[in-house]
């Protein structure tokens, strides 16, 4: 079955004519795709709100509300009687007409928080924190209220929802390096000390790598899927830039200071495979594994866990994963004076109060601020 299965599969050609590189339009692609298998398995009424979030919400947004939709849509059908449906895409309007907002309460605050997955070998104890409970809420609340627009349901229910009390951030929680623990982290993957000697068979093959993705984390506090889309063309080292693309496939100039086009260059010289040993479809990547190939998000995000691990004195699965290094380059331009306009700016930050918490790690600010602001002058500072 397997063998006519691989026959009958076709491979997935991009024709592209876009200035997005192939890899990130197959990588969109496969989300929309997922998208689309979970909107087939879903009730035809829903289909004007499928089209929506196809045009009003990012593709990973949209993948994230359809698989909340979805599970909801099989706990009414598995775990109540408010359908006669044994599928979820045969649920019927009218039974969707019957639903209150007491059933919604109740899904979120009863079963959510808490449910039993169970398969042929083991039995899962699945856990919500409040965090993933508002998402869920959240993508209930918009279809629901789309529904009700479109006319397909004669109420809107979402009034009646209970509200989720979540955690206040707190800027001391943030996990971040410090200064120092940053100089540490890049002496160690630049020298190999404290690692194994097994460690360093591979780290001798991949330091000019791994030096060069933590500089660009610790610098620019990119996302790890804006770094693991980077291209050998994403660099203008003349014009002293390089291209990523952020959220919603927004396309930005970043520039190179020294250092990071410095640990580039390294890596390209002294490590990277010659262009014509790499495989076809990985020869635009930046950053190959030890097998040519483009680094897997997973192998990069253990990449750093590996090396933070170190520097924390912890396991290398409690080690930083790369969105800490985010946050510990956002703190350490604050710390150094800059603007938090001009922080949130680099940080693709779209709310200011997401950078403000990174402010509030700037220590002894007040006394910073009054320290050489006196009104009276002491008889002894005369």
């Amino acid at each position: 079955m397997k063998d006519t299965d691989d026959k009958n599969k076709k491979n997935l050609v991009i024709h592209n004519k876009t200035d997005k590189p192939d890899h990130v339009v197959l990588q969109e692609q496969r989300i929309i795709q997922r998208c689309l298998d979970i909107e087939a398995r879903l009730p035809a009424f829903m289909f004007d709100f499928f089209l929506y979030l196809k045009s009003s919400v990012a593709a990973t947004t949209r993948l994230a509300y359809l698989e909340d939709i979805y599970f909801f849509c099989q706990y009414l059908v598995k775990e109540t009687p408010k359908t006669m449906a044994e599928d979820p895409a045969d649920i019927s309007i009218s039974e969707f007409q019957l639903l209150t907002a007491k059933d919604i309460n109740q899904f979120l605050g009863q079963y959510c928080s808490r449910y039993l997955l169970e398969d042929e070998k083991s039995v899962r104890v699945m856990e919500n924190h409040q965090r993933s409970l508002a998402r869920k809420k959240s993508s209930l609340s918009v279809m629901f209220k789309n529904l009700y627009r479109d006319e397909i349901l004669t109420k809107n229910i979402t009034d009646g929802f209970n509200p989720i009390q979540l955690p206040k951030p707190q800027p001391d929680a943030i996990k971040r390096l410090d200064i120092d623990e940053v100089v540490r982290l890049l002496e160690l993957v630049e020298t190999g000390e404290e690692l194994t000697e097994k460690e360093k068979r591979y780290w001798k093959k991949t330091k000019y790598r791994d030096r060069a993705i933590l500089v660009l984390f610790l610098t620019y506090g990119l996302r790890l899927n804006e770094l693991h889309q980077l291209d050998i063309s994403s660099f203008n080292f003349n014009r002293g830039e390089f291209k990523i693309y952020r959220k919603r496939g927004k396309e930005t100039l970043m520039p190179i200071n020294f250092s990071c086009e410095e640990v580039i260059k390294e890596y390209i010289q002294h490590e990277r495979p010659v262009q014509e040993s790499i495989p076809l479809e990985h020869q635009s990547a930046l950053f190959l594994s030890l097998q040519k190939r483009r680094m897997t998000v997973r192998a990069i995000r253990n990449m750093v866990k590996k090396y933070t691990a170190l520097i924390l004195n912890t396991s290398a699965s409690h080690g930083y994963s790369p969105h800490k290094l985010r946050a510990t380059a956002a703190t350490s331009l604050i710390q150094q004076g800059f603007s938090i306009f001009d922080v949130q700016n680099l940080m693709d930050h779209e709310n200011v109060a997401t950078t403000q918490l990174y402010a509030a790690h700037r220590k002894d600010v007040k006394r910073e601020l009054v320290k050489n602001f006196e009104w009276i002058v002491h008889q002894d500072k005369k």
